[in-house]
């Protein structure tokens, strides 16, 4: 076996930006007792879960991140470090990957932490019974497809625990970005008592033992989650508790944030991106990300079961107008769905891309004509999205230029966040849906692989066997270019049918007070607390 990654001095792997010795004790500083240093931080909308194998939700991950520790971990700039395994090693065939986990490790009760924790993580997230939207990303793993089908008992899982401290995943093929995927919560670990004792309803306050640098202390629906700090885990970071804030509406978590009632947001409202750019451009985060937002068609339900339909619709919107004159801020057009700056990828594109938008408008025309739509007959359909004045301001142009370029009369329904969601998994009950991915790991086949039947977001109904064999051959193939050629065909394949419409990339956009440290934008975009400090003399409180 060749090494894959030496242990590391432990003072480099300190993610507190408060240097290599001991923190010190936040109720006893300066001889003093002190009050917790608190990180109140935006979320966005209400999290759906705080259940690892169970979150589909980018809102319910971040939190999830805080309060659990995978096998690999992040530093604040996105690098993969070691996480509750000190090291790896991998067979030269890439199929065997062995870690070794820390002997320290342990639960936010003082139980030990142990790789058939992992092993139970792993099972759970791939058995039918535990209902996991995410299960797909780990068919790398020898045994998962067949008992994601319910062909096999999760039991058969490559997964194994040799040794308490010692963990080795079988792969059913070599995974490049393998590392990457095992910082998705999906692969954490189970504590197996809690489990044992409430089922999935073991993610609340006063049942969560979690593994990671937080621990739940309280979740206050439609305001508030509350962790604070694992005083089991092997660091001890500056910040003492976070607050993850709650909110629909960007507008209200800026309001919050100007009157310091928030350290940093996980929105801004792009109606006020120029005025946020004149007066509080020190404090605006913006970069590139791997994100893409796009609408569902239902294949199944008419009038989106028609590809006449969907490609209209997708060729009349003037996504340069989109992204420039509504959202203003920085956005990139989207014409297919893997994002620029995924590693080893060209995005690929519609192949009306580099029509003009008349020569669109025209087309789109005689394509909705021949469907039997017109202006005797104009074409109705619903849009649902969650609440978000973002989001609103996206469907109201959206829709809007539909109904100038083809007549099409498009109702909007907004609704909360887990509304949308539960909708969505049923196909009687829209047609076009509002969603958005944000890459787990960087790689093209992340964005790809989730709108095959066993993907995370199959609820268009679309299934092209062509597609998934591509997919499937690409999964196999190990020479770079080849695997490359094969994702940008299947790119290219699911966008002759518009299962979806691509709407923009996102950059991540944040603000962010003077007085934090450690929040380093990153292609992931994500934030992770442990790696967060807090200038208290600057905050002032």
């Amino acid at each position: 076996m060749r090494r894959a990654l030496a242990l590391a001095l432990a003072c480099l792997l300190m993610f507190s930006v408060a240097g290599c010795g001991p923190a010190p004790d936040p109720e006893a500083r300066d001889g003093e007792m002190q009050a917790p240093i608190v990180f109140r931080r935006g979320n966005g909308p209400e999290p759906e879960t705080l259940d690892p194998q169970r979150a589909q939700d980018e809102n319910s991950r971040d939190i999830i991140r805080d309060l659990y520790e995978g096998l690999v971990a992040e530093t604040s700039t996105g690098e993969l470090v070691p996480g509750a395994a000190s090291s790896w090693a991998v067979s030269d065939d890439g199929l065997e990957w062995t870690f070794e986990l820390r002997p320290d490790g342990r639960w936010s009760n003082g139980d030990a932490l142990t790789a058939a924790d992992f092993v139970a993580g792993f099972r759970r997230a791939v058995d039918p019974a535990t209902a996991s939207t995410e299960a797909g990303l780990l068919m790398p793993v020898a045994g998962a497809g067949a008992i994601i089908a319910g062909e096999a008992p999760p039991e058969t899982l490559g997964v194994r625990a040799p040794a308490p401290h010692r963990l080795v995943l079988t792969l059913a093929r070599p995974t490049p970005y393998l590392l990457g995927l095992l910082t998705h919560p999906i692969t954490f670990p189970a504590h197996r008592p809690s489990l044992a004792e409430h089922g999935n309803g073991f993610a609340r306050p006063g049942r969560m033992v979690s593994n990671g640098a937080y621990r739940l202390d309280a979740w206050e629906p439609q305001s508030h989650v509350h962790l604070v700090r694992n005083e089991f885990f092997r660091e001890r970071p500056q910040v003492d508790e976070v607050r993850f804030m709650t909110f629909d509406l960007a507008e209200a978590e800026l309001n919050h944030y100007r009157t310091d009632a928030l350290d940093y947001t996980s929105q801004i409202p792009l109606a006020r991106f120029e005025w946020l750019q004149e007066n509080l451009g020190d404090e605006l985060r913006l970069a590139p990300a791997l994100t893409a937002q796009y609408w569902l068609f239902n294949t199944l339900r008419p009038p989106t079961d028609d590809l006449r339909v969907r490609q209209a619709l997708a060729m009349a919107v003037d996504r340069q107008q989109l992204v420039e004159a509504v959202l203003g801020s920085g956005d990139r057009p989207a014409y297919g769905l893997v994002p620029p700056g995924v590693l080893n990828y060209a995005s690929q594109s519609f192949a009306w891309r580099d029509l003009t938008m008349a020569q669109r408008i025209e087309q789109a025309r005689a394509l909705l004509a021949e469907a039997g739509y017109g202006p005797d007959n104009p074409l109705r359909l619903t849009v649902h999205y969650n609440t978000d004045d973002n989001l609103r301001r996206v469907a109201i142009a959206v829709t809007s230029m539909w109904r100038e370029h083809l007549g099409v009369e498009a109702a909007l329904h907004n609704e909360e966040f887990r509304v949308m969601l539960s909708r969505r998994r049923n196909p009687d009950q829209w047609q076009v849906l509002r969603l958005s991915w944000r890459g787990d790991y960087n790689d093209a086949s992340n964005f790809l692989e989730i709108l095959t039947p066993t993907g995370a977001v199959p609820d268009t109904g679309w299934d092209d066997e062509e597609y998934v064999r591509l997919l499937e051959a690409a999964a196999r193939e190990q020479d770079p270019a080849e695997r490359r050629a094969l994702l940008e065909a299947a790119e290219r394949r699911m966008l002759e049918f518009v299962p979806i419409l691509p709407l923009y990339h996102p950059v991540s956009k944040h603000l962010a007070k003077p007085w934090l440290r450690g929040d380093e934008p990153n292609i992931l975009n994500r934030t992770y607390t442990r790696n967060i400090s807090i200038d208290v003399a600057q905050r002032g409180f």
